[in-house]
């Protein structure tokens, strides 16, 4: 699949360039996963076309998805034992508090917009910080990676191609149903367009580096709910209906809290932790649908 190889690679450039740089793979991937210009860039289009609840989707579905989705899913294919700092969990679960203080009443103008961009560095910022000890040990006997720098921007380069095509197909048939733009942007389009992020984790939890996976999912996390919905209403302000405001965003705001404690309270992510998350996020979108109508 190419979404696998494209995470393979990814994670093979990454622990490259950490080696050569003499910085952690945690920091790096903390810092570059959360980078999805098609997240973004979806979420531009739809609000610059008069869809704000598709726009909100895009980062609202998005930390859901991550949170539940990813997590979940990830825990039942690779799972995992961790001891969560207590810091790092901290950070995971504050990161879309600004966004539910700026956005409850039902607008994100250009100047919160601003403050969530700040945010988003002290943020990511904290939570590299916070996981120093997450790291794994240096693997002096892992063999040496040519040309990281080239594998790690071809394994973001196949990523983001192959979560775009996956999203794309399922977004063309969701479309076609005549599902609400509010419903289609927070689970459809959201899912769809982070189908990757599961490869991300999974793959380095299976080749022994969990930290990297919870790094991808907290910075990611941290992307969506401050940069991502920032610069979104930065280009233009956002205005969130009703759906929005009293059911996608306190879940959003709530589902890294559920993950960050579930990890701190039961010190893996096996598969039924990974069931419950899975649960969770199946619920989730019974809810939604069942709102929408």
């Amino acid at each position: 699949m190419v979404v696998v190889f494209a995470a393979d690679v990814f994670v093979d450039g990454l622990l490259g360039i950490a080696r050569t740089l003499g910085i952690s793979a945690f920091v790096l991937s903390v810092a570059l996963s959360g980078f999805e210009t098609e997240n973004l860039a979806a979420g531009i289009a739809a609000n610059a076309k008069g869809l704000p609840g598709a726009a909100a989707g895009t980062f609202l579905g998005g930390v859901t998805f991550l949170s539940f989705g990813v997590a979940g899913l990830g825990g039942l294919i690779a799972p995992i034992r961790v001891e969560l700092p207590t810091r790092f969990a901290v950070w995971t679960a504050v990161a879309p508090v600004p966004l539910l203080a700026c956005a409850i009443d039902g607008r994100i103008s250009r100047v919160e917009g601003g403050l969530l961009v700040i945010w988003s560095v002290v943020a990511l910022i904290g939570l590299a910080r916070s996981g120093r000890s997450l790291l794994a040990d240096d693997d002096d006997d892992e063999e040496h990676v040519r040309r990281p720098g080239l594998r790690l921007l071809a394994g973001l380069a196949l990523l983001t191609g192959g979560g775009w095509l996956i999203g794309q197909g399922l977004h063309t048939t969701v479309r076609r149903l005549g599902v609400p733009q509010t419903l289609l942007g927070n689970t459809a389009l959201a899912a769809t367009v982070e189908a990757e992020e599961l490869a991300r984790f999974a793959v380095p939890a299976r080749r022994g580096r969990p930290e990297i996976g919870l790094g991808s999912i907290a910075g990611t996390v941290v992307h969506f709910a401050a940069l991502n919905a920032g610069i979104i209403a930065l280009v233009k302000p956002l205005t969130l209906g009703p759906q929005t405001t009293r059911f996608y965003l306190p879940v959003a705001a709530i589902s890294p809290a559920i993950f960050a404690a579930l990890l701190v309270v039961r010190k893996q992510l096996g598969r039924l932790e990974g069931a419950l998350l899975t649960g969770l996020y199946v619920a989730y979108v019974a809810a939604a649908i069942a709102v929408s109508t």
